[in-house]
């Protein structure tokens, strides 16, 4: 069986339960039952939250016709394995993020965030009215997979240090957990990047297993409690500025199931996929202001910092695009579509922001 041989092969030791077949797109009584595999603990309640509201969604739009159970990362599989266990077919459905598989293609790098990249707001709209959607499922189904947005943090936090950051020369040597991109960039600049589930964090960071750590931002670095690990809270995120999230279902599960119930699955994605972001936006604040009452001491980074990771990105965007063809063309269309709603944003929202922000004396 599919999912016996998936779990087998990940070297996860599940309850005889958990290895009962799968029922593959198969109708019981009217209904569909199926089950979704995250990468988020239940701790993180906007992040795994998000995936019980879209199956909840899913249940409500159908009348009850599809039922979703959801794992939390660790039940079924590792925080890290949920694409794969998807596109095996062990799992029908999967919460996650694509960057978390560039090591299958850079390019999955694109459809989370890129460093220096889209916000969320321009990330939905290069998804939704751009290309987006179409091109990562181009590349999703050489895996069997489709997937839809469903979830975006907003930008992020730079991360949390336990030594202030002045210059580039203070990254050469650091070792910090930082996926994807970022993570690349990271290295490039002279650091050291790992790549360490949410529920492993505080503790890699306590112990000096890494010297630093980015994860969400206030709201979710303070549920995880890196601010007992580390003392400075640096921003902004050139490495996230508007992370998005999938929601991915089996390609053959999800083309036998009837169209109303594929428009359900895309429906409840895009509730999903606002209503996380609307949480962050309203928690992260308050969340931060607890944070620097107990002694957080929040940093920007230098510019010179800032640009010597630019740098380090834009020369990672030329050895990716010579390597594959499929990056080079989801980069160029990424930045055709940035450079027009920058353009925009030059002349309505960053005026406005610099404004309300600015020094008005």
């Amino acid at each position: 069986m599919k999912r016996r041989e998936f779990l087998k092969k990940a070297g996860v030791v599940a309850a005889s339960a958990a290895l009962s077949p799968l029922m593959f797109a198969k109708a019981q009584a009217g209904r569909f039952r199926f089950e979704m595999v995250t990468s988020w603990p239940t701790s993180l309640d906007t992040l795994y939250g998000t995936a019980t509201l879209a199956a909840g969604m899913i249940e409500s739009v159908t009348d009850g016709d599809v039922s979703i159970e959801v794992y939390p990362a660790g039940a079924q599989v590792g925080a890290l394995e949920v694409y794969d266990a998807v596109s095996s077919g062990a799992f029908d459905f999967g919460h996650t993020a694509s960057y978390y598989y560039v090591g299958k293609d850079q390019t999955h790098g694109f459809f989370t965030s890129v460093p220096f990249g889209l916000n969320a707001q321009q990330t939905n709209a290069w998804f939704y009215d751009g290309n987006g959607v179409a091109l990562w499922n181009e590349l999703n189904a050489r895996d069997g997979l489709i997937a839809f947005p469903a979830g975006n943090t907003g930008v992020q936090m730079g991360g949390w240090f336990n030594r202030e950051i002045n210059t580039p020369d203070d990254i050469i040597g650091l070792t910090m957990r930082i996926p994807a991109l970022g993570g690349q960039v990271f290295s490039r600049a002279g650091g050291n990047a790992q790549n360490i589930p949410a529920g492993e964090l505080f503790l890699a960071l306590e112990r000096g297993t890494v010297d630093a750590a980015e994860w969400v931002g206030p709201y979710d670095d303070e549920i995880l409690g890196l601010h007992r690990a580390a003392r400075y809270y640096y921003g902004p995120a050139w490495q996230e500025p508007g992370p998005a999230l999938g929601l991915y279902v089996n390609l053959a599960s999800f083309e036998g199931l009837p169209n109303d119930v594929q428009q359900a699955i895309e429906v409840a994605a895009k509730a999903a996929n606002v209503d996380m972001l609307s949480k962050y936006e309203a928690r992260n604040g308050a969340a931060l202001e607890r944070l620097i009452a107990g002694g957080t001491q929040v940093r920007t980074f230098p510019l010179v910092v800032m640009q010597h990771f630019e740098a380090a990105m834009n020369e990672l965007h030329e050895v990716h695009r010579t390597a594959n063809p499929f990056y080079t063309r989801v980069h160029d269309d990424y930045e055709a579509f940035a450079a027009t709603v920058r353009g925009w944003g030059a002349y309505s929202e960053y005026p406005i922001l610099d404004y309300v922000h600015g020094d008005r004396g």
